[in-house]
């Protein structure tokens, strides 16, 4: 056990580790400012994939769990009304939620890469990235059936129509519907650039562990 912290906790490690957080926290905090519908769009999924892919699904299940903490954290600060409606409702359930769909899309898609990328590596980043904000949509709007009556009530108070619409179509199309495309789209857009930026760092590592043992290996 003290081996493998050992191995992991290293400067390059922690640096990587701590760029991606800021990432996340940056990208979460700036998507207030970009928003459709009422859902803000999660552009901290490219990271979140990203950080999983290089360094792992423990790196990308850790990073996903950050993502729910700051979604929760947005919106006790008031920079997220429509959760913090949920929050005051159904605070325990709410909580769950955000972390569970956090975790869930960012362990999800580092397991898939993992076992993809032993056949194709490009396959593998664009599975990975566009399965993120499907299983971080998905799970959101499942919890979100559980307490219907708190979405349908969360959404009024934002001030959306809800009069003579079923919590269905509120749930799948007012907060998911074209947010979940939009960010769909964004990680489709960003896969050519996850595998590159991927190849060129993993071939920056490897460049370095030859260089390292060939230094080693003279005399």
């Amino acid at each position: 056990m003290e081996k493998v912290k050992r191995t992991f906790f290293t400067a390059k490690n922690i640096t990587y580790l701590a760029v991606f957080a800021a990432l996340i926290i940056i990208l979460q905090l700036c998507s207030g400012f970009i928003a459709i519908s009422t859902t803000r769009m999660s552009f901290v999924l490219v990271p979140i994939v990203l950080g999983g892919m290089l360094m792992g699904v423990g790196v990308g299940t850790i990073l996903g769990l950050l993502f729910g903490i700051i979604v929760i954290v947005t919106a006790v600060v008031g920079l997220d009304a429509f959760t913090l409606y949920m929050l005051n409702d159904s605070p325990v359930f709410t909580v769950f939620l955000c972390l569970l769909k956090g975790v869930a899309a960012g362990f999800i898609p580092a397991v898939l890469y993992k076992l993809i990328a032993k056949k194709n590596k490009y396959v593998a980043v664009f599975i990975a990235a566009i399965c993120a904000p499907i299983v971080n949509t998905g799970i959101f709007v499942a919890g979100a059936f559980i307490i219907s009556n708190t979405i349908v009530d969360a959404m009024s108070s934002i001030g959306y129509d809800v009069m003579g619409l079923s919590a269905s179509y509120i749930i799948i199309v007012g907060c998911a519907g074209v947010n979940f495309l939009v960010e769909l789209a964004i990680n489709i857009i960003c896969s050519p650039a996850l595998y590159t930026v991927n190849r060129v760092i993993l071939k920056q590592l490897s460049n370095r562990k030859y260089k390292k043992y060939s230094t080693n290996d003279k005399p």
